[in-house]
């Protein structure tokens, strides 16, 4: 397999937008082409992820028009769904047919209105991300993630009142750094929330609150990838994919810990085996956290804390710039907003800026990372995906 490196990135504004699926990841892939120095027709690939398209906009068969929407034409063109890692899946299989050596050149992104159909039917929508018994019995996804912090308080003995203060600190630091990301759906807003301000703010879903649950987005990004052989014909800080993971899990009766998500903890070390590294290389995460919880309960299956350590570390600041493990700076999924199919490759597209130290002031981590990660969760611990990023080639880190 070849080395894959990334040479381009593009992402729209999150939000409400008046712009259809079409047009928001034209937006994206033309920034993303532009900052590589491409044009459409040398793009022999796309993978685009897609959830809701279908349902909100009565638009199934998407990839091959968007193909033509950014002058790739005739180039093979594919849609993903793997619910919230949809774009993920997307960057992986365009890994993979660059590493193969089909194709030199492809396209990996996202695209998603996620806000077109209200929260009723869009609830509705999102819930078939899980297993059908669990979602026509009532299941939402904040009831599965209320239920994870139940479950945490109850087996590393926290009382839940502390839980809620400590999952509040997420809130707090997301909300913080979306807050000075211009391309943040939260941009401007909430950048200065107190503890009491998110364990006060409406319930959703004890004891999830409205600020530790992230919103609905509209959105698109994208990532143009290449051989890494020819990448510094079109720019002199190509970035190289070190390592992907992705693992399957099945509904919540299959699992047999939902706070050890045995598909995500798969799928994280298989990206670290890959790229012949350990947590401890990580100097940048960027994570799915969709909730409060979430993100403690990541970064443990993830191998940064070990279990029931990542809610006091969250507290203490690990997690922040300068910390042990600076972790979505961007804003994540809570501050910068959560367009579903398109969440992956956003990951990529900070992980790129921040190694490049073109994060904005205030989110930039220093000295810029060397190696970053991103993870990438679908359903209720159901879709996994994992992609390890470096400055150098495989070879520089493997050990």
């Amino acid at each position: 397999m070849r080395d894959v490196a990334i040479i381009g990135v593009g992402m729209t504004k999150f939000g409400k937008s008046d712009k259809s699926v079409v047009e928001l990841f034209a937006e994206a892939a033309n920034q993303a082409m532009e900052d590589a120095g491409i044009v459409g027709k040398d793009v022999e690939a796309l993978f685009v992820g897609n959830c809701f398209g279908g349902f909100y906009e009565g638009f199934m068969n998407m990839a091959p028009h968007l193909a033509w929407e950014i002058g790739a034409k005739t180039a093979p063109a594919f849609r993903l769904e793997g619910a919230c890692a949809s774009a993920t899946y997307a960057f992986i299989l365009a890994w993979n047919w660059v590493a193969s050596g089909m194709v030199d050149i492809a396209i990996a992104g996202g695209t998603e209105r996620s806000m077109l159909p209200g929260t009723p039917y869009a609830t509705r929508t999102f819930a078939m991300g899980a297993e059908k018994f669990e979602s026509d019995c009532g299941m939402t996804f904040p009831g599965v993630f209320a239920t994870c912090a139940m479950l945490y308080s109850k087996t590393y003995d926290i009382p839940l009142e502390k839980l809620r203060e400590m999952m509040a600190y997420v809130s707090i630091k997301n909300h913080k750094h979306g807050a000075l990301n211009p391309k943040a759906q939260f941009y401007k807003k909430y950048g200065e929330l107190k503890v009491e301000d998110v364990i006060n703010s409406r319930m959703i879903a004890y004891p999830l609150t409205l600020l530790d649950c992230c919103p609905f987005s509209d959105g698109a990004s994208a990532v143009v990838l290449c051989s890494a052989d020819i990448a510094r014909r079109f720019t002199d800080e190509p970035i190289y994919v070190l390592g992907v993971g992705a693992a399957s899990g099945g509904g919540l009766h299959r699992q047999e810990d939902y706070i050890k998500p045995i598909a995500r903890v798969t799928s994280a070390r298989k990206a670290f085996k890959m790229a012949g590294l350990s947590p401890d290389d990580i100097q940048y995460f960027e994570g799915h956290d969709c909730f409060t919880i979430a993100e403690i309960i990541l970064l443990e299956a993830c191998g940064f804390f070990e279990w029931g350590k990542a809610a006091k570390a969250t507290m203490e600041g690990e997690t922040e710039i300068g910390g042990k493990i600076p972790t979505n700076m961007s804003g994540g999924l809570i501050g910068k907003g959560h367009p579903v199919g398109c969440t992956g490759t956003a990951q990529v597209y900070a992980c790129v800026e921040q190694m490049l130290g073109k994060a904005v002031k205030g989110n930039q981590v220093t000295p810029p990372p060397e190696i970053a990660m991103t993870d990438n969760l679908g359903g209720d611990f159901a879709s996994l995906g994992h992609i390890i990023l470096g400055r150098s080639k495989r070879s520089k880190y493997r050990r």
